[in-house]
């Protein structure tokens, strides 16, 4: 099985190669290639997971349609045939985990929406009472769902760990009326996919996005409801009080908090059934939700 660790393209300039994208300009458009690399706490790992990076893509490419009645994105195909100027083993290379999309300015903000009490909310939660000075009622523990999803967004920085930021605080970066937009679009998204997914036996417990303006329209771009993005839980084995089975990332996050690591560069080697089981984890979420096993 061959993992994409990274592309080059002679064609179009690589002007972003990210932890998992790389990223090439196309003048009016992108092309964001999504690879097999995966990274945990901000650090990258030597070791591919093998079709990640077509998962995502086909995952986001389900999303963006599901949700285009709510918000505009990005995407203007993720036919690789329909993309000029590529050789054929280019085009054979970045199949399934490329797609070609509008420029847009983006929001340096990451929008995130929590359903579910886990993660660095429940710390926060466990110490204040508050997700991102949002107050909680009492006696919520690990997977608890919230009496309704909270918007808890975090800055958008280019290098280490993204910040939580109250939604005060994220209105005096953005602006007032564009904060709420991002607050109002956030939510509503989330609700719809996690009543579609809800009803296929999978919990989006939280999630976050990406929006831009493009042509003066704000607009949900990058990834969206992926694995990489999102914590999925089957919902036959949710029980709030403990840490879920998921199909995510979290399976790696959960392997490297069992290893003597400061989560600093340079990371573990990755076990080998490690890697298989994270890309079963991500292929079964993906054949959950769509309805049938991707084609890789």
């Amino acid at each position: 099985m061959r993992a994409v660790n990274e592309t080059k393209v002679k064609t179009f300039p690589l002007i972003a190669r990210g932890k998992v994208r790389d990223v090439y300009d196309l003048n009016h458009y992108l092309l964001i290639v999504a690879t097999d690399r995966i990274s945990a706490f901000d650090v990258v790992f030597d070791q591919p997971i093998p079709n990640k990076g077509k998962v995502l893509t086909a995952l986001s490419v389900y999303w963006f349609e599901q949700t285009k009645a709510i918000m505009p994105n990005h995407l203007v195909t993720a036919n690789i045939d329909e993309v000029p100027g590529l050789t054929g083993e280019e085009r054979e290379i970045l199949r399934g985990r490329s797609m070609l999309v509008k420029k847009g300015q983006v929001v340096p903000i990451e929008c995130v929406v929590r359903g579910y009490l886990t993660g660095g909310g429940l710390k926060e939660y466990q110490q204040a009472g508050t997700v991102c000075g949002i107050k909680l009622p009492s006696g919520l523990v690990d997977g608890s769902k919230l009496p309704e999803p909270i918007f808890t967004p975090t800055t958008k920085e280019s290098v280490g760990h993204d910040r939580p930021i109250t939604f005060a605080e994220m209105a005096a970066i953005t602006g007032r009326e564009l904060a709420e937009q991002l607050r109002d679009k956030s939510l509503s998204l989330y609700k719809a996919a996690a009543q579609i997914a809800e009803a296929r036996g999978i919990i989006i417990a939280d999630t976050k996005f990406e929006f831009a303006h493009i042509d003066g329209e704000l607009t949900v771009v990058d990834e969206i409801f992926t694995p990489d993005s999102s914590r999925f839980w089957p919902l036959a084995q949710y029980q709030p009080g403990k840490p879920q089975p998921s199909f995510d990332k979290q399976y790696v996050r959960d392997y490297l908090e069992k290893l003597d690591w400061n989560k600093q560069p340079p990371a573990p080697t990755l076990p080998e059934d490690v890697i298989k089981n994270t890309l079963q984890k991500y292929l079964e979420a993906y054949e959950r939700i769509v309805g049938k096993p991707l084609e890789i």
